[in-house]
């Protein structure tokens, strides 16, 4: 495969999607990961029906195997991981009291623990080709945390330290990590449109700077 290779998973018809629209516009090979089969091939269809050379495979952020078992799909069929961006997260409310330590690390597998185990599947291959670029959906909540979504400001500022930290080790070895926070609801026709939001992707793949960009 000659064009290069990029991975979202958690698809969807917001950000995800819009992100998949961006790369594959520049001539990205798209696959799209996400649970819903169903939805997943409606999204491939408009990617399609727009140029975009894309596939998809289904699987699970909040198991570990399902993700293992996806991306040794993917570079059997694809080939190796050029761009990997991380969009899953429970988008769920919740006052801390809400919460159970179950119902905590539920949401911490999904919006953490799923990103790095996403992560580790593509690092070896980045750091062999000394290139590679790992990218995370970051959150306001990580920065202005709200008792009406504690989990999720707890998920985000977190994803944002390990985005930090991989960066910090991977930098060395030619991987470069980084993290759009999105600090506002995501909606179409606003500051917060998705396709707005998917040009902050572009710009930190293409510059490879700074390793966040707050967009507000």
């Amino acid at each position: 495969m000659n064009k290069k290779l990029i991975v979202v998973v958690g698809a969807g018809p917001g950000v995800g999607n819009h992100v998949a629209k961006k790369f594959g516009a520049n001539d990205f090979c798209v696959v799209l990961v996400s649970r819903n089969q169903e939805a997943l091939k409606q999204y491939v269809q408009e990617l399609s029906s727009e140029g975009v050379e894309a596939y998809v495979v289904a699987a699970d952020a909040s198991s570990p195997a399902s993700l293992t078992k996806a991306f040794d799909q993917i570079k059997k069929n694809y080939g190796t991981t050029d761009v990997l961006v991380y969009n899953a997260a429970v988008l769920k409310g919740g006052k801390p009291t809400s919460l159970t330590a179950e119902s905590l690390v539920s949401h911490f597998q999904v919006d953490v623990a799923g990103a790095l185990h996403c992560a580790l599947q593509v690092i070896p291959d980045q750091v062999a080709h000394k290139s590679g670029t790992i990218l995370f959906t970051g959150g306001g909540l990580a920065m202005y945390p709200s008792a009406a979504y504690t989990a999720l400001g707890i998920g985000k500022s977190s994803l944002r330290n390990l985005a930090f930290t991989l960066a910090e080790e991977l930098k060395p070895q030619g991987a470069f990590v980084g993290t759009v926070t999105i600090a506002g609801a995501v909606a179409p026709g606003t500051h917060f449109a998705p396709e707005l939001i998917a040009e902050k992707y572009w710009e930190l793949y293409q510059k490879r700077e700074e390793h966040e960009i707050v967009y507000s």
